[in-house]
């Protein structure tokens, strides 16, 4: 089955298969043709969407799309939708080091990581939005996952997500949470009843 994934992030390609892998083995993730869309919306789910509808090529096309970020109390809700993009420059290091900076030493250091799934299928558009709670280390720990995962501690944990399993982090994540949903639409949509979840 060849999905779609509206993203030119092959970290996130990367982790989203393996995420749909255990519902949708059979899964293969594209990328889109073309150039990426403005992402020039109000919400995360605003530019899954717009990302979702950029690239479907034809009537038949399924495809799914991401939009996540980190979301710090203490920074009003920034970097939220413009995390990717947050020190200009498009760097995940550039982009910490400037939350980091702007963070400071202030004791409320909670934040969440929210991902808005969306799909396309049939003509039918869903998004699907969940969130990951923790707070932000003082400094970055670990070298796995990308972007802000080196100083985002998840609640109920002493260590980074960039410091936990690929696993641990698939099963706890906001993209986990939110594209398992999605692969479970998938395949209520696409199984004959008597193979379906």
């Amino acid at each position: 089955m060849d999905i779609v994934f509206a993203s030119h992030n092959a970290h996130k390609r990367e982790e989203v298969k393996r995420i749909m892998d255990h519902i949708l083995p059979t899964v293969m993730l594209s990328p889109p043709q073309g150039e990426p869309p403005v992402e020039d919306g109000a919400t995360f789910a605003d530019n899954a969407l717009i990302k979702a509808r950029a690239a479907v090529v034809d009537s038949s096309a399924i495809v799914v799309a991401d939009d996540s970020g980190i979301v710090v109390e203490a920074l009003g809700g920034q970097p939220g939708i413009h995390s990717a993009r947050y020190s200009g420059t498009g760097d995940d290091r550039a982009n910490l080091e400037l939350l980091l900076r702007n963070l400071g030493d202030n004791d409320n250091r909670t934040a969440k990581f929210v991902c808005a799934a969306a799909v396309i299928i049939d003509g039918e558009e869903h998004v699907i939005e969940r969130s990951w709670w923790g707070s932000i280390a003082r400094e970055p720990y670990g070298e796995g996952g990308f972007g802000y995962d080196p100083i985002f501690i998840p609640a109920g944990f002493d260590v980074t997500s960039a410091q936990l399993s690929t696993t641990d982090k698939d099963l706890l994540s906001h993209r986990g949470q939110a594209f398992r949903q999605a692969a479970l639409l998938l395949h209520r949509r696409l199984s004959p009843p008597d193979q379906q979840i």
